[in-house]
């Protein structure tokens, strides 16, 4: 009997040395909420005996439940007749299990019914679904809707809504992308018109590549403002799936089958305005999006400790010229650096949760305290990271599922590539986090912007650098200094060649070489507690150093063939 919290000692190492106190106290109104809810913690130490159990009983679904189910889903996937859209018989079970256990509406406040978890927790209860089914994340992560509703809606919404999600009665949707508005939702042509005379918003038009279309509650992007061109004109609006909303096909993927991928149509559906007009994509989307996007960095994640796993026992087990091939150094280093890699998304990811939470809190206490400038100070503050490592944890994260996935297959050799084993279906799951909500590419052109402009070196020498770390990390740190000295090279190339197009580039290079420099630092820090942290920091800091060597040198040596000669380059030669 698996339990997906207890058999990672990663994760729970996490939890044990997550930084959230502050979080958590300001989460729980300096745990006033006692008053009025018998079940909220009285304390830090409370709490966090609280997120242990609630961790402990979610792992013990995901072991016992979910996993077991994951074959089969992956073969049956979703039905689609008529427009109706129907999960696989594993995931009605899975949902059923959850939702009996009271995981519906993690983030959301008790007093909509949910169980106001820090981003921290909800996000470990994310990588382990997808552990288990990266598939049924899809589902399950899309809580992001209630949290969202509960962040820009009014009090009558929240009220009618909110209850629904927590209860488990309803499952969420955010229907944004249309077939000539992908990345690009500047473009979105689903128009939004208002009926006059009686008040309520309509939506014409369609929607592509929408992950649980057949949602009952759905946020939509659309565009109120008739005439304009850019984000300007666009709105967020909320509906209920009927009549109007027609499903006219699910995508055949190859991977996440239980997840169903819908195309849809909006007949004059009824819509509700969320928050003000011509905000829907400028605020509203930025912050649902930067909320699914940690979902899928935790998605990543988990698919890759699946597959490790799976690696690992093969390579136990699978005898070659007589001898179990994990001892094999080839093999082992792939097996060494997987695991490097899996524990340094750890590191990020829940790093960047706390901020994201930071951020959250202060923005409400600077909605009820408009004129304390201190509060002021550090939203702006936790705004700036929180934006910065967010796109930093995806791009890490979602290409080291990729990598992954892809070691863990090579590591079985041929039967890797067969059904008999589940790597193949890691890999094909693995293959789409890197491309939705935000491709890499576009995760490396949001986070460029806090790298060049100072925002990750304020941070790493304002909670990093400047510790007085035990005498036996002092050589992880040295070369941790060496990777910043060679990203700060890289920079400064930038800067003296003010060449947009050969930043742009290269940008990748750099975001690469930050996210390293950043989750060497953070497990740096973790390492002081640990001493099996500390070997797994010092070889991922080891890679990462030649690595960063390896991304700095086209940069500094101005490889520029591709950019001067990409159309002879490109031509295709008949």
């Amino acid at each position: 009997m698996a339990n997906f919290f207890e058999d990672n000692k990663d994760l729970l190492f996490h939890l044990e040395h997550a930084d959230i106190d502050e979080v958590v106290t300001l989460m729980e109104n300096n745990f006033k909420d006692v008053e009025s809810y018998d079940y909220a913690p009285r304390n830090i130490k409370e709490a966090r005996r609280n997120y242990t159990e609630i961790l402990r009983v979610a792992g013990d679904i995901m072991g016992n439940v979910v996993a077991p189910n994951s074959e089969s889903v992956d073969e049956e996937g979703c039905g689609f007749d008529n427009g109706k859209v129907e999960y696989a018989r594993g995931t009605k079970e899975n949902l059923k299990a959850i939702l009996g256990a009271d995981l519906g509406g993690m983030t959301i406040p008790r007093r909509y019914g949910g169980l106001n978890l820090p981003s921290t927790v909800s996000t470990m209860v994310i990588e382990m679904v997808s552990r288990a089914d990266a598939s049924l994340m899809n589902i399950v992560g899309l809580q992001d809707i209630g949290e969202t509703i509960f962040e820009f809606a009014s009090e009558e919404i929240k009220q009618k809504y909110l209850p629904m999600f927590t209860s488990g009665k309803v499952t969420g949707a955010m229907i944004l992308t249309e077939p000539d508005a992908g990345s690009d939702l500047q473009a979105v042509q689903t128009k939004a018109i208002l009926d006059e005379k009686t008040g309520v918003w309509h939506l014409h038009g369609v929607k592509r590549f929408i992950t649980n279309g057949c949602a009952e509650i759905s946020l939509v992007l659309a565009r109120s403002e008739a005439g304009s061109k850019d984000g300007r004109g666009l709105s967020m609006f909320l509906i209920e799936r009927d009549d109007t909303v027609q499903i006219r096909r699910i995508e055949h993927k190859l991977g996440i089958h239980g997840s169903p991928t819908c195309e849809m149509q909006f007949n004059g559906t009824p819509a509700i305005l969320i928050g003000k007009r011509k905000l829907g994509l400028i605020r509203y989307v930025m912050a649902l999006m930067n909320g699914a996007r940690l979902g899928v960095s935790a998605q990543g994640l988990g698919i890759a400790e699946a597959a490790y796993r799976e690696a690992l026992k093969y390579a136990k087990e699978r005898e070659q010229f007589g001898e179990a091939i994990i001892n094999f150094p080839p093999v082992y280093d792939m097996l060494t650096s997987m695991r490097a890699q899996i524990e340094g998304s750890r590191a990020i990811i829940y790093e960047t949760c706390r901020y994201v939470d930071l951020k959250k809190v202060y923005t409400q206490l600077c909605e009820h305290n408009e004129t304390n400038q201190e509060y002021k100070n550090l939203l702006k503050k936790y705004t700036a990271i929180a934006s910065l490592l967010t796109p930093m944890a995806k791009a890490y994260s979602t290409e080291m599922s990729n990598r992954v996935t892809y070691d863990a297959i090579q590591i079985h050799g041929g039967t890797g590539f067969m059904k008999d084993f589940p790597v193949e279906r890691f890999a094909r799951d693995a293959r789409i986090t890197n491309i939705y909500e935000g491709t890499t590419q576009l995760q490396v052109v949001a986070a460029i912007g806090g790298i060049v402009n100072g925002t990750l070196a304020e941070l790493l020498a304002a909670d990093y650098e400047n510790i007085d770390y035990p005498r036996e990390l002092h050589s992880i740190q040295e070369n941790l200094n060496s990777i910043k000295s060679v990203l700060n090279r890289c920079l400064n190339e930038f800067s003296e060649r003010n060449d947009k197009e050969f930043v742009s580039y290269f940008s990748r290079n750099v975001v690469d070489m930050a996210c390293e420099l950043f989750i060497g630092y953070r497990m740096l820090k973790l390492s002081i507690h640990n001493e099996r942290k500390r070997v797994i920091t010092r070889l991922f800091v080891e890679k990462a150093l030649s690595n960063a060597l390896k991304l700095a040198e086209p940069v500094l040596k101005r490889h520029t063939t591709a950019i001067t000669n990409r159309d002879l380059i490109m031509e295709v030669v008949e």
